[in-house]
């Protein structure tokens, strides 16, 4: 309606001014009339023919106040032809002028308010850098006290003079108006200058190879713009980079010293190490995210890897498998491009060929480390921080190639343990996988797709990298097959994004600028992305590692308030369940016991110098006598013993002992003092120590007993000087009192009643029991020992003939024990005769002996007479004592080396296999076992996670 009023008033303007035209001379040309009003004037006009509804066709004006709705006007009755009439329009008029007003005021307060909002849109975009005025130096704030800006302000010119020398805008607008009437003016108003028509059929084609070359010409303008506005941000990357080394710099000058806190992806990486170690229980695992970067063997992984740290850290192989161990990356920025691991505090730096080949060398050796023998890889996580300038802040890990074939120098279950380690990260909800595949290869013979389709089938958190584009589009005949790779079109696994990277030309020393430069320079020539099968933001490591951040980053702040959650729960159930089992005890971890456990030992081994030196000697001497008890009585008093006089006795008795002495009693004895180290060392280790006793460290102590057994040797001098002292010992005969002289007899009948004891034993067990216990107990003997029965009374009988018989039976002898038996029915072998006769013989000297004893005890006054003008003989006495007091001056000996040396020296074992079996983590688990230790474990572990997930969360919400 508001058209067709607007139509109204302009033919009636129009025809005011033709009625008003008759007082000028000259008609008025009717072209140049308003078109309506032409066809009111002549009303056989072309025009006059137009229908009401022609008049919606007319120009709509641009207002901000055009939406407003109109006043109705009512149209007069239009008469065709020209009729005289009396018309206000110089009123008319102005109200149209007045209405310009409204027009301009509209447009003026819409403009304000639309440049008011634009405004507000990018002052809202500037960021707040109210956080950064420690950077700008305090001069600047200051600056007001040293300059006068008002001076300087009135000193410029104003702005009448700046528009003086401003051009005249007016000529020039002027100016080209007058070329473009001179080159578009015509008579009909079409352009001067026009193409030559050569026909429908040139036409078409003119027009196909025209927009052919435009859509061409269109792509590599794209293309060219895409490159150009690469490289300003890589400039722009630059800039940044080196600004953010200021920076984190420290200021060496002094003039803001500001504490730098621990940035945030150092504090999310403390908290994946110790979930690392945390053995998951109570359904709470870690679902914490990492990027894993999982592929076949040699596909490229671990230089895609080094592209996006920007440095060569990792040891490279020939076709050989070179990760065998999971590596956990975390990348982050710092003002110098260095690398350390977790638990070390040497710093390599990555701008020197040096430290990258010590840093490489490192990492090989903790993997050979971690691989245990008869295996391939390890599921043992290295640890290893990267910061430098620049670093898009992200952990990664690693992983070993997946592999189609074990092959020789393998173990058998290579293949099945990288599958399920790969899996075991990929099983994490919340972890982002980083599929890599060799572009260079057919697709079809690639075993890890299949892998990631199994762990991530809708594609939600996987990223599809190909590698070695460059090969591929060498060697590939269709480029569309990289192209269907890219798009995710020739696998069936899914992925969040797809890449193309260039990783190198194959050479192991080129470095990361010179790989990147190429990588540019070739994608800048790729006919993958002229051809637009590529996009500008899937290909070079840049453009994936900022978009593997940024899905890293969104994936942490989408997950990490939940993991939270979950240990508070957790930790919740470990208190409870301490308090309910072990309301008493403190919450003691692992470390907290064995340092508990380490103290005690200590004490225990302290204690060894507080045992008294009589005991010593005690325990000493008598461990001595057992051990050499049977050489003395079977090697050297019988075969001396059965000479005919006192001298040939003396004599074999010296011999025996100086041949003894050079080469088995200093040996003996040291054997002896260690055994009795040792056993005072176990009773103090293991002696209950009533209500304090813990027996949770019983395996520890009995390990380290052990261990410091073990160790622990004599030393070597103490034998040579123990050989004197014994030999000095056995060479002296002079018992100088009644008391020493009956401490030998005392000790003399002891050893040959023990030696008498074990001799009847012997011959009980040869024969068989005896009538009485057979009778009693129901016993009865054996053929063989029947047989030996009727030889050992065949024997006595012979011994009661003779009781001076020697120690030997004759041939003759045995012949006639032999005939006497067979007589009787019993068929017996010679050296069953000769072992009955040994064990009866003996018993029959050692009653003798005893006998003699007894009567050497009013013997001494014949000793100090030297046996003159006596029949009585006590030589036998005299040996025994000179045995028992080299006893009592080795065991003296012995004692003062155990009590000045070797209790220290042990001490000093302990210590060292403590300090071993403290940095030994499997050592611990292994010795320190139980519920308890596990539950006291297990609720350390969770309150450091959460402590620090805590830390984390509060650091990720300040910096939001």
């Amino acid at each position: 309606m508001w058209r067709l009023r607007r139509a109204a008033v302009a033919c009636e303007v129009c025809q005011s001014l033709v009625r008003h035209s008759s007082g000028i001379k000259g008609s008025l040309p009717l072209q140049k009339v308003h078109l309506i009003s032409r066809s009111i004037y002549h009303s056989h006009h072309p025009t006059s023919k137009l229908q009401r509804t022609q008049f919606r066709t007319s120009f709509h004006q641009f207002s901000s106040l055009s939406n407003h709705p109109l006043r109705k006007l009512k149209l007069s009755p239009i008469k065709y032809g020209y009729q005289p009439r009396r018309n206000f329009w110089p009123a008319r008029l102005a109200a149209r002028l007045l209405k310009l007003r409204y027009l301009v005021l509209g447009s003026a307060v819409g403009g304000g308010y639309t440049a008011k909002k634009t405004f507000d849109q990018w002052k809202d975009m500037i960021p707040d850098l109210s956080d950064y005025k420690w950077i700008v130096p305090d001069i600047v704030w200051e600056i007001d006290d040293y300059i006068d800006i008002e001076k300087i302000i009135k000193s410029l010119p104003n702005s009448e003079d700046l528009a003086k020398l401003a051009p005249d805008f007016d000529k020039i607008v002027e100016s080209l108006s007058l070329l473009k009437d001179f080159f578009t003016t015509g008579s009909s108003g079409e352009t001067t200058f026009r193409a030559t028509d050569h026909g429908p059929e040139s036409d078409k084609h003119y027009r196909k190879v025209s927009d052919k070359e435009k859509i061409d010409q269109l792509q590599e303008e794209l293309l060219h713009t895409q490159l150009k506005y690469q490289r300003i941000l890589e400039r722009l990357e630059k800039e940044n980079k080196e600004l953010r080394k200021l920076l984190l710099q420290k200021d060496d000058k002094g003039i803001h010293h500001r504490k730098l806190k621990k940035s945030l992806i150092d504090m999310y990486s403390e908290v994946l190490d110790v979930l690392s170690d945390y053995d998951a229980s109570y359904n709470t695992q870690d679902h914490l995210p990492r990027v894993v970067v999982v592929g076949d063997q040699s596909a490229g992984k671990t230089s895609v890897l080094e592209m996006i740290a920007q440095a060569r850290i990792f040891p490279r192989g020939s076709g050989e498998m070179m990760t065998r161990s999971p590596v956990k990356v975390t990348l982050s920025e710092g003002p110098h491009h260095v690398a350390l691991f977790k638990d070390s505090s040497r710093e390599f730096d990555l701008t020197k060929e040096e430290d990258l080949a010590a840093l490489r060398h490192e990492i090989e050796l903790r993997m050979r480390k971690n691989v245990k023998e008869g295996c391939t890889v390890s599921p043992e996580t290295i640890s290893l921080n990267v910061k430098g300038p620049g670093l898009q802040r992200m952990v990664l890990v690693d992983l070993p190639g997946v592999i189609n074939t074990v092959t020789s120098g393998m173990a058998p279950d290579t293949k099945e343990t990288i599958f399920s380690m790969s899996k075991a990260y990929m099983q994490n909800p919340n972890a982002i996988i980083l599929c890599i595949q060799d572009g260079s290869v057919d697709a079809e013979r690639s075993i890890v797709t299949d892998l990631v389709s199994q762990m991530d089938p809708h594609g939600r958190r996987t990223i599809f990298v190909l590698t070695k584009v460059d090969l591929a589009e060498k060697n590939v005949a269709s480029p569309s097959r990289i192209q269907q790779i890219i798009e995710g079109k020739l696998f069936p696994m899914k992925a969040l994004g797809y890449f193309a990277v260039v990783t190198g030309k194959g050479n192991s020393s080129e470095s990361i600028e010179a790989i990147r430069e190429y990588e540019e320079e070739f994608f800048q020539n790729s006919k993958l992305l002229k051809a637009s099968m590529l996009k500008a933001h899937q290909v070079t490591t840049r453009n994936l590692s900022l978009a593997v951040s940024d899905c890293f980053w969104k994936m942490v702040r989408e997950s990490v308030e939940q993991q939270a959650d979950s240990f508070k729960a957790t930790r919740f159930n470990l208190e409870t369940e301490w308090k309910n089992n072990y309301p008493r005890l403190r919450e003691l971890d692992r470390n907290e016991l064995f340092e508990k456990a380490k103290n005690e030992i200590l004490d225990e081994v302290i204690s060894l110098s507080q045992v008294t030196p009589k005991h010593w000697e005690e325990i000493l001497q008598q461990s001595l006598w057992e051990r050499v008890s049977t050489h003395v009585i079977e090697n050297i008093y019988l075969p001396a013993a059965q000479t005919m006089n006192s001298g040939t006795f003396n004599t074999t008795v010296d011999i025996k002992l100086k041949q003894w002495t050079d080469k088995q009693l200093p040996n003996k004895a040291v054997e002896v003092a260690w055994e009795t180290l040792q056993e005072e060392f176990s009773r103090f280790m293991t002696e209950p120590k009533g209500k304090e006793h813990d027996d949770i460290f019983d395996k520890l102590k009995e390990a380290v007993k052990e261990e410091s057994i073990k160790r622990h040797k004599w030393n070597d001098f103490a034998e040579d000087s123990l050989r004197v002292i014994q030999h000095n010992a056995l060479e002296d005969r002079s018992i100088s009192d009644k008391q020493q002289w009956d401490a030998a007899i005392y000790f003399m009948e002891e050893a040959l009643q023990a030696r008498l004891k074990d001799t009847e034993n012997a011959i009980e067990n040869m024969v068989g029991p005896d009538w009485k216990k057979r009778w009693l107990y129901w016993k009865n003997r054996t053929q063989e020992q029947c047989v030996h029965n009727e030889t050992k009374s065949e024997l006595e009988k012979m011994l009661k003939c003779n009781e001076e018989h020697p120690a030997y039976l004759a041939s003759d002898e045995i012949t006639t024990v032999r005939k006497n038996l067979e007589s009787r029915g019993v068929e017996v072998d010679p050296s069953l005769i000769k072992d009955t006769w040994h064990q009866v013989y003996r018993r029959h000297f050692l009653k003798t002996a005893l006998n003699h004893c007894n009567l050497c005890r009013r013997g001494f006054y014949y000793y100090q007479r030297h046996f003159v003008d006596s029949e009585l003989e006590c030589n036998d006495v005299v040996l025994f004592w000179r045995i028992q007091r080299m006893l009592a001056i080795t065991a003296n000996t012995l004692r003062q080396q155990l009590t000045n040396t070797e209790v220290r020296r042990l001490e000093k074992n302990v210590k060292e296999v403590l300090e071993d079996f403290a940095e030994d983590g499997e050592k611990k688990v292994k010795l320190l076992t139980g519920k308890r230790v596990q539950l006291a474990e297990d609720l350390k572990k969770v309150r450091e996670i959460q402590e620090k997930l805590d830390a984390f969360i509060e650091a990720l919400h300040q910096e939001k």
